[in-house]
This record gives C-alpha cells, structure tokens and sequence, in this order.
C-alpha cells in the first residue's frame, strides 16, 4: 500500500472504532453493571457560531462525546490496523 492509503485506511479505520464504541456505550446504558462504558464527558461549542448574511444564515457547531467504550474502541481500531498492516 502507498502511504497516502495507509493514512487514509489508517483514519476510516479509527472512525470506525471510535463511532463502534460510542454505539456500543450507548446500548450498555441501559444495562446495570456495564454503566461504566457510557462514562465520560461531551465539549465543544454550547451554542453553534452563526453567521448571518440576510441571503443566507449558516451555523457552525461542533462536539465531541468522549466516553470509556469510544477509548476503547479506537485502542482496538489502533491494534486491528498495525495487524493489518503487517499482513499487508
């Protein structure tokens, strides 16, 4: 594989873990004795940045939910990668 694929593999594949245990840390909310995985915390901006132009309004917001289960969805996206790309 060429570099530029390798980081582009790289990012699809660590998205993929991170959106995976954000799910999975969502399901396990429910569930008493896996809590622990829904634990974390959410930043960004409160309130979106709007731009208004009278034509046209835009509003620009972002955030971010970290939790325990996301952190453990990226480590294992991490070590699935670096297996992939000895094999490949």
């Amino acid at each position: 594989m060429k570099v530029s694929e390798k980081k582009w593999a790289f990012i699809i594949i660590l998205l993929t873990g991170i959106v995976l245990g954000g799910l999975i840390g969502k399901l396990a909310q429910g569930i008493p004795s896996l809590w622990w995985l829904n634990y974390g915390n959410e930043f960004g901006f409160t309130k979106p940045l709007s731009l208004n132009l009278n034509v046209i309004k835009i509003e620009f917001g972002f955030t971010i939910a970290i939790t325990v289960s996301s952190i453990i969805g990226m480590i294992i996206a991490i070590l699935v990668y670096s297996w992939m790309s000895k094999k490949y």
